[in-house]
């Protein structure tokens, strides 16, 4: 069991140092929308996401969409990689209880 443990720890390791590799970020999804949409015609950039409860909207200029569409890119790698540390957090913290209670029986 204590070798799981030595893998799960250099899991978690790798996982810190890739988050330390995290550019900018921002969460939301970024989409085109028009304002004839049967006609395509009027189209703009519009970013949804939801921060603090509270659901927003933002209209983008076309010039900031490529650095808006790497910064959701960021944000999306940033919440896989702390739900994989959460993940191995909780299953790390229960094999060392389970440990601890097999050392003192």
């Amino acid at each position: 069991m204590n070798k799981k443990l030595d893998r799960m720890e250099k899991k978690i390791s790798s996982i810190k140092r890739q988050l330390l590799t995290i550019g900018e970020m921002r969460p939301g999804s970024l989409t085109k929308q028009y304002v004839k949409p049967k006609e395509k015609k009027g189209a703009y950039w519009q970013l949804s996401y939801t921060y603090k409860m509270k659901s927003r909207t933002e209209y983008i200029k076309s010039d900031f969409v490529p650095q808006l569409q790497q910064q959701i890119k960021e944000f999306k790698k940033f919440k896989l990689l702390m739900q994989q540390w959460i993940d191995l957090a909780i299953e790390y913290s229960r094999l060392k209880i389970e440990l601890a209670k097999k050392d003192k029986s």
